[in-house]
């Protein structure tokens, strides 16, 4: 079998594993004797919103909020769209309606809560104190220091009038039903989507730790918020998140055993490494460029040909004006670290079809990626040194280019070692 056909194969069949329309039925909750109201956020909250309509056999409303392109045509169900990554004013005014939807339930009412990744930016509802652009701010200095989503989501947490269990705190009386497509390492769910209905562990403290250990320059009224203690949000044992329940409809893990089927059906042994793995992602490169070489040369810790599986969320921190991308500046530190070593070859890419702000994936590497880049004229280390993977791999006519996924597990990553 082609090596890029079986890659692109096995990405296909983890994000078809986490699709909502094949997963939500066993998680719904039963009839309420009230009102069933449906709220969500994330890139893949307007197809789960669908995936509702299509099972529930009772009345229903709602509002969930997607990204922009990310909208499913629902029946009784509002689809709001917004920005992505950097909030903007349809998400902070989808927020505010939201809030105002689950103002007035009874404890005979049912909030169905639709959560994926992306939820935090489309609900981007400030404080008092902090406005819209504060936030933009923020966002956009966190996207470049190289903090982890949890740390990014923290500080979100506590400049938000949503997150952090909040969201809930508003629907009570009426007991609230999360369903939640994780894309987060560890699956936490006050990391999805910042946690808009569970409590939260952290403080406005842990927020400024995190600002401060990055080097963030962030507005005075953000700073104000966290040192007066304000942007508190409610800590797991508030009683108004009480009798509240959390299913996990999808997750990394699930999407990393599709691939895995997909590989063994094909006759290659498939290994998962891990579901969470997380770092700067030319550094995961370097270390996964590592194992690749000492399987295929020393026949550990695996003998080939097999093909190594791992998903998480990397980081960048930019410090060049290329067009980024987490999972391709993975590959372009694979193959460096490769240096065309023959017989390798791998395939990384977010699972919601968006890598970094492209609407590129990620991309395809074989053994001579470098060498067709390097004819070119393209060098691959000035690319890497740039953040540039995109135009490294899009050069050579290499991105993978899903559209719209409609779902979200994080970044995938399979290495084919023949």
């Amino acid at each position: 079998m082609d090596p890029i056909f079986l890659l692109r194969r096995m990405f296909g069949a983890a994000i078809n594993s986490a699709l909502p329309a094949s997963n939500l039925l066993a998680h719904l909750p039963e009839v309420p004797g009230g009102r069933l109201i449906v709220i969500g956020a994330g890139k893949a909250s307007a197809a789960m919103a669908r995936a509702v309509e299509t099972h529930w056999k009772g009345p229903l409303s709602g509002l969930v909020v997607t990204r922009y392109g990310y909208a499913v045509p629902c029946e009784h169900i509002e689809i709001a769209e917004a920005a992505h990554p950097v909030p903007d004013a349809a998400g902070m005014e989808a927020a505010q309606r939201m809030l105002s939807l689950v103002g007035n339930l009874s404890a005979r009412d049912t909030v169905l809560c639709l959560i994926s990744g992306g939820g935090s930016a489309l609900l981007p509802l400030p404080i008092d104190g902090v406005t819209l652009e504060d936030k933009q701010a923020v966002s956009r200095a966190l996207l470049k220091s190289g903090a982890s989503i949890s740390e990014m989501n923290c500080v979100r947490r506590h400049l938000s009038a949503i997150k952090g269990g909040r969201l809930a705190a508003a629907c009570h009386p009426a007991k609230v039903v999360t369903l939640l497509l994780s894309d987060v390492p560890g699956d936490d769910p006050c990391d999805i989507a910042s946690g808009p209905t569970v409590g939260d562990p952290t403080t406005c403290a842990d927020a400024l730790a995190i600002l401060r250990r990055y080097r963030v320059d962030v507005p005075n009224a953000v700073l104000e918020a966290l040192e007066s203690e304000r942007g508190e949000s409610l800590f797991p044992d508030d009683a108004r998140l009480a009798g509240n329940t959390v299913r996990m409809v999808a997750t990394p893990q699930m999407a990393l055993e599709a691939a895995a089927a997909v590989a063994r059906a094909a006759g290659f042994p498939a290994h998962i490494l891990g579901n969470a793995i997380e770092g700067e992602a030319r550094d995961v490169g370097a270390v996964m460029a590592g194992i690749a070489r000492q399987v295929r040369l020393h026949g550990q810790p695996f003998p080939a040909p097999c093909v190594l599986l791992s998903g998480g969320e990397t980081t960048v921190t930019v410090r060049g004006n290329g067009r980024g991308g987490r999972n391709v500046e993975f590959l372009l530190s694979l193959g460096i670290s490769l240096a065309g070593e023959p017989g390798i070859y791998a395939i990384a890419g977010d699972t919601d079809g968006v890598d970094g702000q492209e609407e590129i994936a990620g991309a395809v590497l074989t053994p001579d990626s470098l060498s067709e880049a390097r004819a070119l004229g393209i060098q691959p280390l000035e690319a890497l040194d740039n953040n540039d993977g995109h135009g490294f791999f899009g050069a050579l006519g290499a991105s993978v280019v899903t559209g719209p996924t409609l779902t979200n597990v994080n970044d995938f990553r399979a290495v084919l070692v023949l």
